[in-house]
Order: C-alpha cells, then structure tokens, then sequence
C-alpha cells in the first residue's frame, strides 16, 4: 500500500495517479477523513490516559475518603470515556486499513493514461519465421504430433484443462530448467518455495482484496494455491529487517500458477494460451530506493535475454496506468511471436512495485549509515511464462512434414532429442 503521509500532504497527486488509471479518486478523500479522525482520537485518548495516571496517583495519596470516592467515581467516567474512544479508534482504523489496501501505487510520469489499447510498443526484437508452408497453431499441430492432449485433461479435471505427453511434457520440463540455470548465471539465486500460502502472504503481495475471486483458496485450512511465485517469494521476508549491504537481493523460483481465469468466447480461450492452472519461472528482488531503478531495467533486460536465447521474435511494451498492475509504478510487458496463432502472446510482465509490498508485508531494511530502518523496494517479472513459451516455441519451429526442431539452446536439457516426430511420441 502507499504511504499514509502521500494522503496526507500530496491527496491531489494520488487522485491523479488514480485518475490515470481510469480509476474514482474518491475514497482518497475518505482516507484523508478518517486519518485525520484517528489522529484527533489518538490525541483525546491519551490526554484521558495522562488525565487518569495523574489522578490515580494523586487518589492513592489521598485521606479524605469522600473526596477520595469522588475522585475515584470521575475515573470511572474517565474509563468509560476511553473505552468508547478506544472503540471508535478501532472502527476506524478497520475502515481506514481496508481503504488504504485499495488504493493503487502512482504510476511513474512516463506511464501513459489509458488502459492496454494505450500500451507503447518500445522495442522490437527479431524477424518473424517465414515458412514455405502454412504453419499450423498449436491446437492443431500438439495434437497431431501427440504431445498435447485436450479430451484427457477435460477428462481429468475439466474445461480449460489439458495433459502434455512424451517429449511435449520434457520439453516444458527443459524449458523450465533452463530457464532457472540462465537466471542463476543471471545472477539470481533459486528458491523452492510452498505452492499453498496463508491469506497475509496473499496479501502482502498485493493480491488481496483485488483478485480474491480469481484465486483458489481451501476453505478448511484458509491457505491459498499461489497465482504466482511472486507470492511466496514476497512472503519469505515478511516483518524482517534486512542488512543494507545484503541488497540488492535476486530471487528465482519455478512454481504452478492457479487462477480462476474469468474467459468469454474468444481468440484467447483457444489451445492452451489460457488456463486455470500453468507453469512459470519468476524474478523477484529485494533492493534499497536507489539501487530500484536500475535493478528494474536489469529485469527487463534478463526476461528480454531469455527470449533472445530461444530465437523468439517479440516486442516490448511499455504498460499504459490503465492496464499496469495496481501495485506497481511502472510495468513492461514481453510478447513473442506464435506463428501458427498469428499473434503476439505476453510470456513476461516486469514491475517496479517501490515499497508498496513492503509496507504491506513489512519488510525493512537498516541502512548502513544512518538510524533507523527504511521499506525496502521490490522488483517482479515473469522469466518466462509457460505455456504461452511453449507454445511459441512449437510453432515457430515447426516443419513442412509435421515436426518440430528443438531450439539448439534447449537440446541439452532435452536429452539428445532435436526432433519432435509424430512416429516418436506414445500414448
């Protein structure tokens, strides 16, 4: 969540930020009601305090018993004064939290108004391939070499479901293995985290209260199957005081992703583009106010390598506030070309949050000159999302006889095989 001090001396920037995103600026104008309340309820509440240890001092020193009872009998007024208070102060400071957690960060001055019609494509990369044939779309071309299979995964769960087989299954597997080594080289350090988290890591992250119906949630045990990595990784840290000189601190970690993808009829519903459950490698880090901006761009330029390496044409697009995470000040997208869908398909978003998950999760750091300690900043991107990688992988390698050539940076981790056949896949 933001700062409390930007409502209090900058409202008007915050609406605009809001305004920027297309969203109400109204409850800023609550925020900055009630902060004022608690603040006007925190002063009577201790003057009543200060008021009562005074004269419980000044009753214990007391003789006279009628005035002593009278004395004590104004305490009890007193009491009840400060309960009340105490019991606005509490109401108050519900209302006051619940608002602060919607209210989104404000976009950096670059970031264009708008929504995702608004995003500027800042970059491309790469020549789309050219075939000499109709390159067919993985809905077609997976089932066909047998390595995708969409009536077994409705069979084994439902819609939105499918199952990889043979060397389409090890393909995934070597793409995410990969992609954890070349972050690693990168200069991030694995992590193995819990795919099932408590709701205050949700939270922390910034999930909660926003995507509360597009999570999975276990009702009994009040854990949530994670939408993300980012997740945990932000939880790992939560209420801890960082070393300033232990930042900046470069995370990766693989992990399924559970949403519960809201879809109507549509380009984006058909294959394997979009699902309830999918894999994906993140990058996440840790670092001081300073060092943000930078490790930011280093992000963009890590995700951007990984596509480089797999020879996938893509475009980077700087995210319009309207379409921009609500956590994050400034946000990236990476889209690769899939040559059978004949579509741009995101594989990478990378935000530069600033201390709004920190604030939430309580994460600080001890500067090394200097007392007390400070929020640290929190970076985030995909490196990359499966399955639309996948996708884009199968299909712009793709042959005239209905097979598919392994990228050359993969076959190491694929076991030899450099050649996906129909012949060679099995049931």
């Amino acid at each position: 969540m933001i700062d409390i001090d930007l409502i209090r001396e900058k409202p008007g920037d915050v609406k605009a930020g809001m305004a920027k995103r297309g969203i109400d600026g109204a409850p800023v104008d609550r925020a900055h009601e009630l902060d004022e309340r608690r603040r006007e309820l925190l002063v009577e509440v201790e003057t009543l305090k200060a008021e009562r240890n005074t004269v419980s001092k000044e009753i214990g020193q007391m003789k006279d018993k009628a005035a002593r009872e009278e004395k004590i009998a104004a305490m009890r007024k007193v009491g009840d004064q400060i309960d009340a208070l105490d019991g606005e102060l509490a109401e108050v400071d519900d209302e006051l939290n619940g608002i602060m957690a919607t209210i989104p960060n404000i976009p950096f001055e670059q970031v264009k108004a708008g929504g995702e019609e608004d995003n500027e494509v800042v970059k491309h990369w790469g020549d789309k391939p050219a075939f000499d044939f109709e390159p067919k779309p993985h809905w077609d071309l997976g089932p066909e070499l047998g390595i995708i299979d969409f009536e077994q995964g409705v069979k084994v769960t439902g819609s939105r479901f499918y199952v990889l087989s043979g060397p389409g299954a090890r393909l995934q597997r070597a793409l995410i293995a990969w992609m954890l080594d070349l972050h690693i080289r990168q200069g991030y350090v694995e992590k193995y985290t819990p795919f099932i988290v408590k709701e205050e890591t949700v939270f922390a992250a910034g999930q909660l209260p926003k995507f509360r119906e597009n999570l999975y949630r276990d009702a009994e045990e009040d854990l949530y199957l994670v939408p993300t990595a980012e997740v945990p990784l932000t939880g790992i840290h939560m209420d801890d005081i960082l070393e300033e000189d232990s930042l900046p601190r470069r995370y990766t970690a693989y992990s399924p992703s559970f949403r519960r993808e809201k879809m109507s009829a549509g380009r984006d519903v058909r294959g394997i583009k979009r699902g309830h459950q999918f894999d994906k490698v993140e990058m996440y880090k840790y670092t001081t106010p300073e060092q943000g901006e930078a490790e930011f761009e280093q992000m963009v330029a890590d995700a951007e390598a990984t596509c480089q390496a797999l020879g996938l044409p893509y475009r980077l697009l700087l995210k319009a506030a309207g379409d921009t995470s609500e956590s994050a000040h400034i946000s990236y997208d990476i889209e690769v070309w899939a040559a059978g869908c004949q579509e741009w398909l995101e594989v990478s978003s990378i935000s530069l949050v600033g201390d709004y998950q920190a604030r939430r999760a309580g994460i600080r750091y001890r500067p090394t000159e200097g007392k007390g300690t400070r929020f640290v900043y929190t970076i985030n991107g995909s490196g990359l999302g499966l399955p639309r990688t996948l996708i884009a992988v199968l299909e712009n390698n793709q042959q005239a006889d209905g097979s598919v050539l392994i990228p050359e940076i993969l076959k190491p981790w694929m076991g030899g095989v450099d050649i996906i056949r129909p012949e060679d896949t099995h049931a």
